[in-house]
């Protein structure tokens, strides 16, 4: 059986003889792990833990109670295709978190970074794509093919719908439904989800220095100011003398491909569907 010498797994769990289990790594009781399971090392799997599917654990992640990850795709069209989890390096991943195994028509795997924090209940659905430092807060779900960039964090019983990207640093609040790609550095919040500025105590608690932070303040006041399609306002900026690089995460993200339309700064503007 492939598991390493220094593992300790607990007499009542349940690990599938193909399963890998790497140096050092923790399987608590009552816990159930699948024949095509790969924990790396130190991984901390608490009780009662199922960890199934075609699932990758990185190097230190801590898995807690009654966290179910690796199950089938919550898709009325998948239809049993070989399909994987990889989960990264150093997260914690709460009690009660669901995450599943990709779709064969969304790519075919669900990724997520590392230093993560899942708190309780919190969904990652099927080909999500998970930065790194993502903060998602109790009962917060992610829909199928969403993408949230590093340090992006989404706050209690917030819904991020299919395909929504939620830009670097952003933050989500509480009780929010998002249904529009948030730009980098965003902060977004009501019921229906507006974005109403930008986030800049998630900025300076990362070490952000003051005048790169005025510099991006400066231009999303611009942005603001404007009128017009979302993108003609960004590169309006962009090739107005803007020497900011946080702005130019913003630009890149707005110009890149995306399903969605932007919720913008414009309040006036959140109301369109164009996705400019």
């Amino acid at each position: 059986m492939p598991i390493d010498p220094s593992a300790s797994v607990h007499l009542s769990a349940v690990v599938a003889p193909e399963a890998k289990i790497g140096p050092n790594t923790t399987i608590g009781p009552f816990s159930v792990i699948g024949p095509e399971v790969t924990l790396g090392p130190d991984v901390n799997v608490k009780s009662h833990a199922v960890i199934t599917g075609w699932t990758e654990v990185g190097r230190g992640t801590e898995v807690f109670p009654f966290a179910c990850i690796g199950e089938i795709p919550q898709d009325l069209k998948y239809s049993g295709e070989h399909t994987r989890l990889v989960v990264g390096q150093r997260n914690r991943i709460r009690e009660g978190v669901t995450m599943n195994v990709g779709t064969h028509h969304g790519g075919g795997v669900t990724v997520v970074g590392d230093d993560c924090l899942f708190m309780t209940g919190a969904h990652v659905g099927h080909d999500v794509r998970v930065g790194n430092g993502v903060i998602m807060a109790n009962q917060a779900a992610l829909g199928g093919h969403c993408v949230i960039q590093d340090h992006a964090i989404i706050g209690g019983l917030a819904g991020i719908h299919q395909f929504v990207r939620i830009g670097r640093g952003a933050i989500i609040g509480a009780l929010t439904m998002v249904r529009r790609d948030v730009i980098p550095y965003g902060f977004v919040q009501g019921p229906a989800g507006s974005l109403e500025g930008l986030n800049l105590v998630g900025l300076k608690r990362r070490g952000v220095k003051k005048p790169e932070i005025a510099a991006l303040t400066k231009s999303y006041k611009k942005l603001e100011s404007l009128d017009g399609p979302f993108r003609e306002r960004i590169i309006a900026v962009k090739n107005g003398n803007c020497s900011c690089a946080l702005f130019e995460h913003i630009a890149n993200f707005v110009l890149g491909d995306s399903d969605r339309a932007f919720l913008t700064p414009n309040p006036s503007a959140n109301a369109s569907t164009d996705k400019g």
